[in-house]
């Protein structure tokens, strides 16, 4: 019998659902769980992006592969009110943003290229790479830094003759990290003067507290040739399902290669547009995505101070997205998240975390850290601080 590809070898399952096994058996023996896990936000999608899908037309045609010319419009819409300013045809809305980034890669890379990442990083990236026969390289950041970025020197020192881009994600998943403008800009001079691409994951933009401003790849001013923004409305919109991302870029030669991807894969999900353009039309849209950004804060304040109450957990305070990642007084993260599921709870409750390790390329590193993403109430995020520091002490005395 024939073997599957390397490719198909190389390729990770996602080690955000490694644990979905275990934590299956626990509800089974009757736990309840707090899932902290996966970046699911649990407000609802908006009533007007609802109602479009509900107005779908009778027949759901195939559409255009670039995205319905309305959605392209609501979304250039969308971007010239945040001073982005983008023609139709600098935009391709595509199936999520993991499809948005797989096209970058696919359009800037060959087989055997590189593309600079910052760790740790979505660890879906690394599946994206391998279908896209592209290696990263990481560039090292840390938890004691605030995951900020290095120095220019640094990043510059991993460069390599098969180096074509760099891929970042601010605000960060899995960190929570906001680069401020002036580390963009070290990028921007960095992607220019080695002749790189600048691949901008921007999916969580509205996502930033304490006053800080985003400030997009497209902000920045002589990067027409470089910059490639990855973006999605899965977040922001609560509409994980929908399957809506995009891709932009004022480079043409870009556009063009993506468009023929997209035009492979025929179109983009109908329905998850026909919501887009109902809820950018609807006078209140801004209002809601705000209301969400501030309950998110919220709750990352409320979640930040619980947390520094658990003795030997070690955090900085993230400023944007809706993850944390803090180093636990533990040896393997990932074993404990396993132990979590099987051998812990506090009067029938329990967690499901995602260990750290798997955010990083670089091996041994993140391995007393994991994930939080705050997606939960602030009860239950309380409530599962207490259940961290229990099982932390529970832990500690069983080893």
């Amino acid at each position: 019998m024939a073997g599957i590809s390397a490719r198909a070898q190389k390729t990770q399952f996602s080690p955000i659902r490694k644990l979905k096994p275990l934590a299956d058996q626990a509800i089974k023996a009757g736990k309840k769980i707090y899932n902290l896990n996966i970046g699911q936000p649990d407000i609802p999608t908006p009533k007007a992006f609802m109602e479009g899908v509900k107005n779908a037309p009778p027949v759901l045609a195939y559409g255009p592969s670039q995205g319905l010319d309305e959605a392209v419009r609501a979304l250039a819409n969308y971007y010239e009110r945040k001073n982005i300013l983008l023609k139709n045809d600098e935009i391709i809305i595509t199936t999520g943003g993991s499809e948005a980034i797989s096209f970058a890669l696919m359009a800037v890379c060959d087989a055997g290229d590189q593309v600079l990442v910052p760790e740790p990083f979505y660890t879906n990236y690394n599946s994206y790479a391998t279908m896209a026969n592209v290696e990263i390289l990481p560039i090292a950041t840390s938890p004691e830094e605030g995951f900020a970025l290095p120095s220019k020197t640094e990043i510059e020192s991993r460069i390599t003759s098969r180096t074509k881009a760099i891929l970042f994600c601010s605000p960060g998943n899995p960190t929570g990290a906001v680069y401020s403008r002036k580390e963009k800009e070290m990028l921007g001079e960095i992607a220019k003067k080695h002749d790189l691409y600048l691949i901008s994951d921007e999916v969580y933009r509205e996502f930033v507290y304490d006053g800080l401003k985003h400030t997009s790849v497209m902000d920045l001013p002589g990067l027409e040739e470089h910059a490639i923004l990855v973006d999605s409305i899965s977040k922001r919109l609560s509409a994980c399902g929908a399957r809506i991302g995009a891709l932009t870029s004022k480079n043409r030669e870009v556009m063009k290669a993506t468009l023929k991807f997209a035009q492979a894969r025929l179109c983009p999900p109908t329905l998850g547009q026909l919501g887009l353009i109902r809820f950018i039309q609807s006078p209140t849209y801004q209002h809601e995505i705000d209301t969400m950004i501030q309950k998110f804060e919220s709750r990352r304040n409320v979640l930040f101070e619980e947390m520094q109450k658990i003795k030997g957990v070690f955090c900085r305070k993230p400023r944007g997205a809706f993850y944390l990642m803090p180093k636990l007084p533990v040896d393997d993260a990932e074993k404990f998240c396993a132990w979590l599921l099987t051998d812990f709870d506090l009067d029938g409750d329990t967690l499901l975390l995602s260990a750290a390790a798997d955010f990083y390329q670089t091996k041994g590193k993140g391995r007393d850290e994991v994930r939080i993403a705050y997606v939960l109430n602030e009860d239950a995020l309380k409530r599962s601080m207490i259940i961290l520091g229990e099982a932390l002490k529970a832990y500690a005395k069983k080893n």
